[in-house]
């Protein structure tokens, strides 16, 4: 069992789109997590396992040895730190982009600027390499009702299409980082299993190559 290879997913697009590059790393999912209510996922290959998570749980899971490898938006690995882990392969899925947003044709920054975010640290660490404070208002969703009954001045949110924003009276500001999937993998199961991780990033990286 000690050479079982974890690896930590999350449900909904990531899974999909990682689903084709696990397929030619040799990897099927024998169970359709979108219809399962097994949280550990059995493979066509025997010692390999997946496990569904939380996307924001997949580099802590990582990072403490729980999964060996793991998929996980850069927006998530910049929030958590991403310590304990190598991040090989930019897997060029799920892209978005991380923006500063507020209400179309809005007022200039306020002096004292709250925004509204799930994104706590990445938004301090932005703010303070301008030489802002700001108050940060942590939520979980709905990030564009904020500005809309005066909770905060500002959101920083993931945005794909932009059509939400617009649908909702906001536009994007500013632009922090432009966001896509990563690999990650566990350090110690880099050195414990090195073969077999190893093979296992080739195979990825090769089918990200195939892709592009």
């Amino acid at each position: 069992m000690s050479n079982t290879l974890t690896i930590a997913l999350s449900k909904g697009r990531i899974f999909k789109e990682t689903l084709p590059l696990l397929a030619h790393a040799g990897i099927v999912p024998v169970d359709d997590p979108e219809t399962s209510r097994k949280l550990i996922l059995d493979t066509n290959q025997a010692d390999v396992k997946l496990v569904i998570i939380r996307a924001s749980d997949v580099p802590t899971y990582v990072q403490y040895g729980a999964a060996d490898l793991g998929v996980a938006g850069k927006d998530v690995l910049m929030e958590h730190g991403g310590e304990g882990l190598y991040e090989p392969v930019d897997l060029n899925i799920a892209r978005c982009k991380l923006m500063v947003a507020g209400p179309v044709g809005g007022a200039a920054e306020p002096e004292h600027m709250r925004i509204a975010t799930k994104y706590v640290h990445t938004t301090r660490r932005y703010y303070a390499e301008r030489g802002r404070q700001v108050e940060i208002i942590k939520l979980y969703g709905s990030m564009e009702l904020a500005p809309l009954v005066g909770l905060a001045d500002r959101i920083v949110d993931v945005v794909d299409t932009g059509n939400t924003l617009k649908a909702n009276g906001l536009e994007p500001l500013e632009h922090i980082a432009d966001i896509s999937s990563r690999l990650v993998v566990n350090k110690a199961s880099m050195k414990m299993k090195h073969e077999r991780v190893k093979e296992f990033i080739d195979r990825i990286a090769e089918a990200v190559g195939r892709s592009d």
